[in-house]
């Protein structure tokens, strides 16, 4: 069981459906939220000056208003971050574009992209990828 994830996604009856799946599957101890990258971002700003943990995966979705995955990915990659450098990330995508998937295979932190809905047996098989 990991101990922390960060869910990042901007309809809030998907991030309540995530936090259901990952409870019922016992696949985290806590589970974070943000609502689009930007908040994403500002979340891991204030684990660092907190000195809190920080989450192990964090499950983006691409298309979000204020700041979207794409955006998210390309900061995260930045020289700021490189302290998390061991957080994992699992794109969900309402399509799976082939020219997403490609370009998310770009991004070193990336280690799979996935098809909304979440479920039990999606969170099954990435326990395998860790």
């Amino acid at each position: 069981m990991l101990a922390k994830i960060l869910c990042v996604d901007d309809d809030p009856i998907t991030l309540m459906l995530y936090k259901m799946v990952v409870r019922k599957s016992g696949f985290a101890h806590e589970i974070e939220t943000a609502r689009n990258g930007e908040e994403a971002l500002q979340f891991f700003d204030k684990s660092a000056s907190a000195n809190t943990n920080y989450p192990e995966i964090i499950f983006l979705d691409l298309n979000m208003p204020v700041m979207g995955g794409w955006e998210f990915l390309d900061h995260f990659s930045t020289e700021k971050y490189s302290s998390y450098s061991e957080v994992k990330v699992i794109v969900l995508s309402s399509t799976i574009d082939p020219h997403d998937i490609e370009k998310a295979k770009t991004y070193p932190m990336v280690i799979d992209f996935q098809s909304k809905p979440i479920s039990k047996e999606m969170l099954e098989n990435i326990k395998n990828l860790l």
